[in-house]
């Protein structure tokens, strides 16, 4: 099974960008986008639809922000959006799947560059976060989730981490909250596999970091650590172009 993530930055965008090419001719099993900044209600049927996949779409309350959208071509999956908190689910971050025998999150996590409060905001929803795909993992229910995690973890994880020390995405509260996950036994599935390789999936585009590939890892697939017995390969597709992400994925029987 091939799953890939992609915070697409305006599913409209990305479409017009050839994001539905993208996945003709990449066939995904299981495709999470996230930022897809989309109303359905204004989306026409061939903008909302992949050929060939069923969706379940997270929307949010506030128009043009946040949205998440999951995609499987694999038949009687079942999806919802949310965590079942309002705080966190108004802003349409989440879309879990039912893949049969483990759960797949589709997650937009929150960026606290804004200002303390939406900091704030962002250690609340990894605390909450954790606490909800730990009591998931504890009632034996395996748990992937993926997604733009708005964190870069280690120093390898972004081009310039001494220039960023002080900045949200690389600050160590945020990291020490990424450290929680890997000690409750989740595992960044890249990192597990790839231990010295230094490849990133966010470029700003205000500076044409990616034609100099100045860039941040704030994209992830993390498994549970039931599930690694499974794990095949995970990887970062940095040539595909149309946001200023690119997709990462991760391949598992």
């Amino acid at each position: 099974m091939r799953l890939y993530s992609w915070n697409v930055n305006g599913w409209r965008a990305a479409c017009r960008k050839g994001l539905q090419d993208w996945v003709k001719e990449t066939g995904p099993d299981l495709l999470c986008t996230q930022e897809t900044k989309a109303d359905l209600a204004k989306l026409t049927a061939a903008e909302s639809r992949l050929e060939g996949y069923g969706s379940c779409w997270a929307v949010a309350e506030r128009a043009g922000y946040s949205g998440v959208a999951t995609f499987s071509k694999i038949p009687g999956q079942t999806s919802h959006a949310g965590l079942g908190i309002e705080r966190f689910d108004r802003e349409g971050r989440v879309v879990v799947t039912d893949c049969g025998d483990f759960d797949l999150y589709n997650v937009y996590f929150p960026n606290g560059k804004k200002d303390s409060e939406r900091l704030a905001f962002k250690l609340d929803f990894y605390a909450a976060f954790l606490a909800h795909i730990n009591q998931k993992a504890a009632a034996g229910r395996p748990v992937i989730f993926c997604g733009d995690v708005n964190t870069a973890h280690q120093p390898i994880d972004l081009a310039r981490p001494k220039e960023n020390q002080r900045i949200s995405g690389f600050l160590p509260e945020e990291r020490a909250c990424m450290d929680q996950w890997q000690q409750a036994g989740w595992v960044d599935s890249f990192r597990h596999l790839h231990p010295d390789e230094a490849r990133y999936s966010w470029w700003s585009q205000r500076t044409d970091a990616r034609s100099r590939d100045i860039g941040w890892r704030l994209d992830y697939f993390w498994v549970h650590q039931s599930l690694l017995p499974r794990l095949r390969a995970a990887g970062i597709a940095t040539e595909v172009m149309g946001s200023d992400h690119c997709p990462v994925w991760l391949e598992i029987i």
